[in-house]
Parts: structure tokens; C-alpha cells; sequence
């Protein structure tokens, strides 16, 4: 009862990642939109969140232990340089949400980051990348990742893709399985580190240098943005990337990689819905279009997640 009670925290843990990941995604489409340029908008989401992570790491005793073996791991090799390119994943994703989602939405923009995300978490959990090891791929989880895309397809029902460029789909998709990689990836890095701080931190370092450089080149090419937004709401994007990402280091040690991310497609989905229809984009799906996703990726969910209970003989 206990084991169970513990796994259905953790996918709740998953859901609430999805919804700040969807949250997150809305905020620096916007402040993208508003600047009229993606590329400054997510260093300035990323470059907020790193400030964050660096007060709260030297603030907390945990964080500096964390960090401290974080140093001693990368001088003794023990800490493989590949582990800390998580940030790289994250620098693509919120550079892709201020490049599309003021043009398609949130619940569109998850369209083609779930399906990256679903096939990512499969193949990544069958290999054995995330600190759980290999984690079987079920039928019951194999239905359930194959719902969670059904979802996808009815999201692209109707009118929403008329005149989209092929791109702003691409891109998301790309972005999704990324994260399931950078999911595998915090995780194992938090094992190492024994510290989800640190991990984030990693993240947001590599991210925010990325982001910094890529800004910096745009911005002499095109000229700087157009206006500077004062809606305090648009800045707090990497507030909320810091709690997703740390939270995804600590969840996918007990989901795995594939269940953590249909998780996070329920509260992607469910939650870009409800954005959706307060703040409608122009090639946004429509909302009943997105809550019928939602409740087709919610099946999947519940399919890959709740265990079946056998009669006793």
C-alpha cells in the first residue's frame, strides 16, 4: 500500500511538472512575442532562473554539498562531461517556446512536444538511460504511450495547421524528446551529486551560457528588441524552469523516464488547454479540439500507471 501510495505521488509529482512546463512555455512565448525576438527572451528566462538557483545553492547547506561534490566528481573523472550538457536540452526548449507559442499556441506547441516526448521516454527507459535502469516496456505502458500520441493526432484536428509554417511543429518536436534525454539525464546526475539543486544548477549554467551566446549573435544580426515589456509576469519564466527541472531530477528515479513523461503529458495538455482559451493564439486548436486530447492523453496515463490488481487464487 505504501509502494503504491508513493508511485501515485510520484506521477502526481509528473502532472505538476507538465502543467509548469505548459505554464513556463506561455510565459516566454509571450515575452518573446512582446520583444520580438526568441532568442533574448529565453536568456532572460534562463539567465533569472541560474541567479535563482545560484542564491538558493549558496544558501541552503544541501546545495553547497552538492555543488562541492559536483567539483570533486568532475576533477576525478568520476562525473563524465556528457552529464552536464542537460542544460543544452533546456536552452532548445525555451528558445523554441519564444520562437512559436505566441504564433500556435500552447496546446499546439505541446502537440509536437509530447510526441517527441512519449517516443524519447520509451526507447531512453528500454536502453536503461534513467537512474532507474532499464524499465520494461510494458503492453500496458506501450498502450499508454500509443494514447497519449492519439491525443496528439486529434489536437491536430480541424483548421489549427492552416497557413503554420512546418517548422514551429518540428521544432517542438524535437524539444520533447530532448527532455526525455535531460530528464534520464538530471536524474543521473542527482544520483551522483545526491543533491536535485545541483543538478538544476548544472542545467541552468549550461543553458544560460548557451542562451547568452545565441542572443548575442541575433541580436547583431537583427538589431536589438523592439520594446522592453514592464508586465512583471512575463520575467518569472525561470522561476518557474527551476521548479520543473528540479522537480523532474527527483521524480524520475521512481517513475522512470516513459512514465514521468505521460505524466507530464496530463498536465501539459490539461493545463495548455485552459491557457489556450483564456489567451487564444491565432493557429490555436480549438478548445474543445484540445480537451478531447487532454482526456485521450489522460487515458494513457491512467493505463501506463495504475497497476492491475490480480484476483488472489
Amino acid at each position: 500500500m505504501a509502494e503504491r501510495g508513493s508511485v501515485g505521488l510520484a506521477v502526481g509529482g509528473a502532472v505538476l511538472i507538465g502543467a509548469l512546463t505548459a505554464l513556463q512555455a506561455r510565459i516566454n512565448g509571450s515575452l518573446g512575442g512582446e520583444i520580438g525576438d526568441g532568442f533574448v527572451a529565453a536568456a532572460i528566462s534562463f539567465g533569472s532562473g541560474l541567479i535563482i538557483l545560484i542564491a538558493l545553492s549558496a544558501l541552503i547547506p544541501g546545495g553547497r554539498r552538492g555543488f562541492g561534490r559536483l567539483m570533486a566528481g568532475i576533477r576525478s573523472h568520476s562525473i563524465p562531461p556528457w552529464m552536464l550538457l542537460g542544460g543544452l536540452v533546456g536552452a532548445f526548449t525555451v528558445a523554441s517556446q519564444g520562437l512559436t507559442v505566441a504564433t500556435i499556441g500552447v496546446a499546439l506547441f505541446t502537440v509536437g512536444f509530447v510526441a517527441g516526448q512519449t517516443t524519447g521516454g520509451l526507447v531512453l527507459d528500454r536502453i536503461g538511460y534513467g537512474p532507474a535502469g532499464v524499465v520494461p516496456v510494458t503492453v500496458r505502458r506501450l498502450i499508454g504511450a500509443l494514447l497519449a500520441i492519439a491525443g496528439v493526432v486529434v489536437c491536430l484536428s480541424g483548421d489549427a495547421l492552416g497557413g503554420v509554417p512546418l517548422w514551429m511543429l518540428v521544432v517542438p518536436v524535437i524539444a520533447g524528446a530532448g527532455v526525455a534525454w535531460q530528464q534520464g539525464t538530471n536524474g543521473r546526475l542527482r544520483v551522483r551529486v545526491e543533491s536535485p539543486l545541483t543538478a538544476t544548477l548544472v542545467n541552468f549554467i549550461g543553458g544560460t551560457v548557451v542562451l547568452l551566446i545565441a542572443a548575442g549573435v541575433h541580436v547583431a544580426i537583427v538589431g536589438t528588441p523592439r520594446t522592453v515589456p514592464t508586465e512583471p509576469w512575463l520575467y518569472i519564466g525561470g522561476a518557474v524552469g527551476v521548479i520543473y527541472i528540479f522537480l523532474s531530477s527527483v521524480v524520475v528515479r521512481r517513475t522512470g523516464v516513459l512514465l514521468l513523461g505521460l505524466g507530464s503529458v496530463v498536465g501539459l495538455l490539461t493545463t495548455s488547454v485552459l491557457l489556450d482559451a483564456l489567451w487564444p493564439a491565432p493557429a490555436a486548436p480549438s478548445t474543445l479540439v484540445a480537451l478531447l486530447a487532454a482526456v485521450v492523453a489522460i487515458a494513457g496515463v491512467v493505463v501506463a500507471a495504475v497497476p492491475v490488481r490480480r484476483r488472489p487464487r
